[in-house]
């Protein structure tokens, strides 16, 4: 493959470059997956102290949330028995009809 002088001073300057960005892209890799690592770290720190925590508040919270979902039971079933009480007839009572 011959080059003219032409070509290469435009393609050895541009050879140069595409070296440059492959390195940057190649270093950009390596920081992402170190940070990418750090906050993996970071997360699995936080779980291990939120289970320690955790453990601690899970009684209160099971009998708040026990109470909880039977007082939204009741009132779900106080409002089921007002809507039947006040769900009237389309029909029923409000038209006699006297003429035989």
């Amino acid at each position: 493959m011959s080059l003219k002088l032409a070509e290469l001073q435009i393609a050895i300057p541009k050879t140069f470059d595409a070296g440059k960005i492959a390195d940057q892209i190649q270093q950009q890799s390596a920081i992402n997956q170190s940070n990418a690592q750090a906050a993996s770290e970071r997360q699995l720190e936080k779980n291990r102290e939120t289970v320690t925590k955790s453990n601690e508040t899970s009684e209160t919270s099971s009998q708040e949330e026990k109470r909880e979902q039977a007082e939204q039971e009741r009132q779900n079933r106080e409002t089921r028995e007002r809507e039947m009480k006040e769900t009237k007839h389309p029909f029923k009572g409000n038209f006699v009809d006297f003429s035989g």
